[in-house]
């Protein structure tokens, strides 16, 4: 008897529905149905309005800021391992808390890790993300991870722009493997900056390393937070003779006065994509789709298809 895989559902949570709608429309099912209960206090209890017994479900949840988003998704991960899923695939095209993979100090928590676990406990069966802070994150998870890279939607829309003597460029030393990668494919220059901070958020002191005379430069970075970064680099490139200056951000978490220092910094563009819903919009900033990348990732993860082929660099 041949055994047919189950069927596939996509769910998301509340701040990531217009993301998780598109992601549906190019898989090809109408997005799921999923209700959201709320106490007074602010406890809330998520619950399927649908038959999910022995299907392949995704989740799609974005887990940035405030912590509900994750806790959110724990709830539903949890609802559909009791409602006898058997498949659970946590998609989260912004994975929250990365940025603590690591003890940097004494007496700190590494918070990835423990993201990591609680997912697993929930009942996560499949974690499915894009450009995590550090690639090391994978390994804080039993389960399969399925890690996309944003610079198959980037890279076509870099080559559309036709700009001539590109550089590439990484916005402090941590990032110089993706800037590499980058540059590789489409045979450019690279320069690093070199910045030093004295707590989060707040740059001491930058230097550039290489020369953007004469170029158009293309700052590479996972995410964009405050803007203080990208801003100041790219002033800084601007005054070193750059002929102009762009930024690719896979996630836009923009907080604080970001919208205001992009701006007004001298960056002509700044290209993220929709793993997190813009705040607002903004006249510099263009947002990439990532809904196909992940519907076809899905779709191959269903039907048990290699991966492979959707990572350009």
């Amino acid at each position: 008897m041949t055994h047919l895989e189950p069927d596939a559902k996509i769910f998301a949570c509340s701040q990531s529905v217009d993301l998780a709608k598109k992601i549906a429309e190019h898989y090809g099912v109408e997005l799921g149905r999923v209700t959201l209960s709320h106490y007074s206090d602010g406890e809330f209890q998520p619950s399927f309005e649908e038959s999910i017994r022995g299907m392949r479900v995704f989740l799609v949840c974005s887990t940035f800021p405030t912590s509900d988003n994750l806790m959110e998704l724990l709830l539903m991960i949890d609802a559909a391992k009791r409602a006898s899923a058997r498949h659970i695939t946590a998609v989260i095209p912004y994975f929250g808390w990365a940025r603590q993979d690591r003890k940097d100090k004494p007496r700190v928590p590494i918070g990835a890790k423990l993201v990591a676990k609680l997912l697993e406990s929930a009942g996560a069966t499949r974690i499915m993300t894009m450009d995590l802070h550090a690639d090391q994150i994978q390994g804080f998870f039993e389960k399969p991870v399925d890690h996309l890279f944003a610079s198959t939607i980037f890279l076509p829309y870099v080559k559309s722009l036709n700009l001539e003597n590109l550089t590439i460029a990484s916005p402090d030393m941590g990032g110089s493997k993706r800037a590499y990668a980058y540059s590789k494919f489409l045979d450019s220059d690279v320069v690093i900056c070199y910045k030093q901070r004295k707590q989060a958020n707040v740059i001491d002191s930058m230097e550039l390393i290489g020369d953007v005379k004469g170029r158009n430069v293309i700052l590479v970075d996972d995410m964009v937070d405050t803007g203080g970064t990208l801003a100041k680099a790219a002033d800084m490139m601007m005054e070193k003779g750059a002929v102009s200056v762009r930024a690719i951000c896979t996630h836009a978490i923009l907080s604080g006065g970001a919208y205001e220092k992009i701006e007004n910094s001298q960056l002509e563009e700044l290209i993220v994509t929709n793993s997190i819903p813009l705040k607002k919009q903004s006249p510099k900033i263009r947002v990439i789709d990532c809904a196909p990348l992940f519907a076809d990732v899905m779709q191959m993860v269903q039907n048990n298809k290699s991966i492979s082929g959707k990572f350009i660099v």
